[in-house]
């Protein structure tokens, strides 16, 4: 699910006694969820069962996926690993050109070994010398600039002014490293990150810290490891603290920036002498000029695959309704990587921290009592005398259990010897933690009638919902958000599919309402439904809570709840079965039309 702007723990107090938590020597085979460290690859087979969704979902969820991050290397690997299974189901592709994708317009930008930069007529040689920054478009052309120093990168102190860097070529030396902190070699700031606002109308800047590089180094900040989207970031750039008021010329600047950006350079300290005419660069001070900079630099983008929707279809047996369709959805993607933690430790303090905020109403913890938190290491070093560190955002909750739960139906009713009457769709979009964007581009560039599809089933976060997640939670706990709010018809086909279960679930309904708990703000607003709704479509969308894990490393396959998992992706089978033979779900004309009771 995506996140708005919550913030996420990445240092822990060291630290109520921690429970075992996954398998190691000398620890038991199964954690106390009865799930262990680690579940092999084998068939799955027709009905949900909690053992295909564990078998998928510790697939799905693998380190080796690498936070699926929607840009980057791991979403590429997890919608292949979709599209794979969705092949070998026979479902048919309804993506672009007869595939099983559809390609959002990510692209990889780099700049190659053939740009060139000269002062005063004289080359100093790439990689040697200098490394262009890629950024998301091409930058502004650099002509007849002359050199400046404009001092050190993030000390205002020791800065030109805004009016002497205007037009110029501007050098810096690099920002002072502050205790604890770290610059990766790859660096990838983009043009003008990192530079101080008062040099946006400069030439090109160029920051002294390449020396410490190697030649792979070097390469590394040019090879195209993310894949951004063409259309480039939102906003401008960032303003002066004393700045006045914008006016029309200044807007204008900075749209005219976002399409034409400022070029950002990484140099040598010998290629810094060079550009001032110079032996070395020792004694250079802010304000001294140099030399005549021209440039050309060969910028180019290229299509990526790092940025997926899964798009698949299983017809309807009726030879009038199959032309409508009945789509069910999840996200493919997740938060990726961070700075390496014990993963056992931070999964302690989560819990804590949640049961915390449980006594506390769901409000936030205050940070005082965060500070409060211990955890027994000494319990944790028995079963890992090693710390078992892990930088990876595995998402097997967010939203591995939907992703999985999708591809486990599309299995059920693919395996159906009379098929639904209406076809079903099935999406898996990518880019729901950037903002909605993988559903946002579907729904806007669908690849089959928007107006046929009849309903959008959402599934977000359906692993966890235990006592100890939220409260109310339980072994039949989920949470139903809109599905009254477009349409009555459907609202009581949720209920009505509910009702036939074995042992019927307990559907919470209070997420449709504000709500005052931390974190948990519009959640109707928050998942991809939300994009199908703006279209006329009616939607239910299904979720079991933001747990103590919530995008964090801990957020892992051996914590989730696999029986009440399975009972769920059960109820949604069901009910995307019901919405494919049934009426068609009429618009209510008015939202929201809906009981305010716990079924």
């Amino acid at each position: 699910m995506q996140s708005h702007g919550l913030a996420r723990l990445s240092l822990l107090v060291p630290f109520v006694l921690a429970p075992a938590l996954a398998q190691a020597q000398g620890a038991p085979a199964v954690n106390r969820y009865g799930n262990p460290a680690r579940v092999m690859p084998a068939p799955t087979a027709a009905a949900i069962t909690a053992r295909d969704l564990r078998i998928r979902l510790y697939q799905f969820a693998d380190d080796s996926m690498m936070g699926r991050q929607v840009g980057r290397e791991g979403n590429m690997k997890g919608t292949d690993y979709i599209a794979r299974e969705v092949r070998r189901l026979g479902l048919l592709p309804a993506g672009d050109n007869g595939t099983y994708f559809q390609v959002l317009p990510y692209h990889f930008h780099q700049f190659t070994s053939h740009s060139r930069l000269t002062v005063d007529g004289n080359p100093i040689v790439w990689n040697d010398g200098f490394v262009a920054v890629p950024g998301p478009r091409a930058p502004r052309p650099i002509a007849d600039a002359e050199v400046i120093f404009g001092g050190t990168d993030g000390d205002t102190t020791t800065q030109i002014s805004a009016a002497d860097a205007a037009g110029r070529f501007v050098v810096l030396l690099p920002r002072v490293a502050t205790p604890g902190g770290q610059q990766a070699f790859g660096g990838r700031r983009g043009f003008g990150a990192g530079a101080p606002s008062r040099f946006a109308d400069a030439a090109a800047i160029a920051t002294i810290d390449l020396d410490a590089l190697s030649a792979a180094e070097r390469a590394a900040i040019n090879a195209p490891i993310v894949a951004s989207l063409s259309s480039g970031g939102r906003g401008g750039p960032p303003r002066a603290p004393d700045a006045g008021p914008v006016d029309s010329v200044a807007l204008l600047k900075a749209q005219l920036a976002q399409l034409q950006p400022q070029a950002t350079f990484r140099i040598t300290r010998a290629a810094a002498a060079q550009l001032f005419a110079r032996k070395t660069f020792a004694g250079v001070v802010a304000g001294t000029k140099g030399g005549t900079v021209n440039a050309s630099l060969d910028y180019i983008e290229t299509p990526s695959p790092y940025g997926r929707n899964v798009v698949a279809v299983i017809p309807g047996s009726d030879p009038v309704l199959k032309s409508q369709y009945v789509a069910i959805g999840a996200h493919n993607d997740h938060v990726g990587m961070n700075t390496p933690v014990d993963k056992d430790s931070l999964k302690a303090f989560n819990d804590q921290r949640i049961r915390l905020q449980i006594a506390n109403g769901m409000k936030a913890v205050p940070p005082e009592a965060l500070a409060r938190i211990r955890v027994d290491m000494d319990s944790i070093r028995k079963l890992y005398p090693k710390p078992r560190l892990d930088s990876i955002n595995n998402g097997a909750d967010d939203d591995g259990s939907g992703s999985m739960a999708v591809l486990e139906i599309a299995e059920a009713i693919q395996a159906m010897r009379v098929k639904p009457k209406r076809s079903t769709l099935f999406v898996w979009h990518t880019g729901e933690e950037a903002g909605l964007i993988g559903s946002a581009f579907y729904t806007r560039n669908p690849t089959l009638p928007i107006d046929s599809i009849v309903a959008q089933l959402n599934i977000d976060m359906i692993g966890r919902g235990r006592a100890e997640d939220l409260p109310g939670g339980g072994d039949e706990y989920v949470g139903v958000v809109g599905s009254f709010f477009d349409s009555k018809d459907l609202g009581e086909q949720v209920q009505a599919v509910n009702k036939k279960q074995a042992k019927p679930l307990t559907l919470d309904y209070k997420f449709d309402e504000p709500i005052d708990w931390a974190s948990y703000n519009n959640i109707y607003g928050r998942s991809d439904h939300f994009n199908y709704a703006r279209q006329g479509i009616p939607i239910a969308f299904f979720f079991t809570g933001l747990h103590g894990d919530y995008h964090q490393r801990s957020d892992e396959a051996e914590f989730i709840d696999y029986p009440h998992y399975a009972k769920i992706t059960n109820f949604i089978r069901d009910l995307t079965v019901e919405v494919g033979n049934g009426p068609r779900p009429r618009l209510n004309g008015t939202k929201p039309v809906k009981p305010k009771v716990i079924m």
